[in-house]
């Protein structure tokens, strides 16, 4: 598409890609028979779920705000787990969630009783932690020697707490089915126990089955042989990145080029603190369009790439473009939409890029554009 016709800054989502990510989802929960749902913290493009409810009837949920999302737009109750509930909140927490997961027993014990007042049946669930995960960066390792993600299998000293109907396990990121392969194994010598008095266990996120090269044949294999070990039990899965991998893109503009001791900077209309934060805490390097991340000896047009706040450390070494950069050109950042857009915010009054979709018409709709209005309410 024309890049020099869209807003700038812009996230872009193209439907077709979504469709496509949609449509193998939908394939491995009916070929396993699971239940995928989505997880908002990686993907909440709420402006896309008429499509996403096309091909699947459910999404978890991390805060009050997640599970009022979920039923407001997903049309459904959410699956809803969190490291801590608010007294405060719980309350309504319980009108939104058909199931709840804890990440401690004494938080389970803690609201049991409002539970089991509650006119509506909610599944109330304890999230489990294995002691294994494939998870490199201790950041994004859920279980790291004395994690607060769930409970070890010691605390339980032999028995569930009574009137859990679930357990919930979350170790993997952007990981292999052979990993959840791995993990099952380390869960179910530990928590096997258990099982076959519960009625559903969920095998979190980190399923990375829409990314080239993943093994869905394997995963399927892995998925239906679990449930033959324990056919009783809802097998339920939550990706986040799954959803919405390589579906988009944001795009931004050179404002200005600095020369400073021999290195160039191209400064844009985006910020990586404020709008792509990953980059700067995990690390990673996002691609470019037109351009290598991995820079070597004989390249003759590098630019660093800097944000637009005044924190100093708010910029990407060098990456090497194929001719000059100028002023006005468009710098398109490939694969954004999955966390990226979630964790965007105004810090130093940055205004959020605008978010749309491009259709498979080839029309691009303006979903929304942010103004001073947003960065106010932030504040109040």
């Amino acid at each position: 598409m024309d890049f020099k016709k869209v807003p700038s800054p812009c996230f872009i989502l193209e439907e077709a890609r979504l469709r496509k990510n949609l449509e193998l989802i939908s394939r491995v929960q009916r070929e396993a028979g699971v239940q995928i749902i989505l997880a908002f913290k990686g993907f909440a493009m709420w402006s896309t779920f008429p499509v996403v409810r096309e091909y699947v009837q459910g999404a978890t949920a991390s805060s009050l705000h997640e599970a009022r999302l979920c039923f407001e737009e997903m049309k459904t109750k959410a699956h809803t787990y969190a490291v801590a509930y608010l007294p405060r909140e719980f309350g309504k927490i319980m009108g939104y969630s058909s199931h709840i997961t804890f990440n401690s027993i004494s938080q389970y014990r803690r609201f049991r009783r409002k539970l089991e007042k509650y006119p509506d049946h909610i599944s109330p669930g304890i999230r489990v932690n294995p002691g294994w995960s494939p998870v490199g960066t201790a950041l994004y390792n859920p279980a790291s020697p004395g994690s607060r993600l769930g409970e070890p299998v010691e605390n339980f000293k032999g028995n569930l707490p009574t009137g859990i109907e679930g357990l919930h396990f979350h170790t993997l990121c952007e990981s292999t089915s052979f990993d959840l392969e791995k993990t099952l194994g380390y869960f179910e010598t530990q928590f096997g126990r258990f099982l076959p008095g519960l009625k559903w266990v969920n095998f979190g996120g980190g399923h990375l089955m829409t990314r080239q090269g993943y093994d869905v044949a394997h995963l399927i294999g892995v998925l239906k042989a679990f449930r033959g070990r324990y056919p009783h039990l809802q097998v339920i899965l939550e990706p986040g990145s799954a959803f919405a991998w390589d579906t988009g893109v944001l795009v931004s503009t050179v404002l200005d080029i600095v020369r400073n001791k021999g290195v160039k900077t191209a400064i844009l209309d985006v910020s990586f603190t404020a709008h792509m934060p990953d980059t700067l805490e995990m690390p990673y390097r996002p691609r470019i369009r037109g351009a290598s991340e991995e820079v070597t000896a004989g390249d003759k047009h590098l630019y660093r790439l800097g944000g637009v706040s005044c924190l100093s450390g708010d910029f990407l070494e060098e990456y090497a473009f194929e001719g000059p950069l100028k002023v006005g050109e468009k710098i398109v950042f490939e694969d954004m939409i999955h966390y990226t857009m979630v964790k965007t915010t105004t810090f130093n009054g940055v205004t959020h890029p605008a978010i749309t979709i491009l259709r498979p018409d080839g029309k691009l709709e303006v979903v929304r554009r942010f103004g001073y209005n947003d960065y106010k309410r932030r504040l109040s």
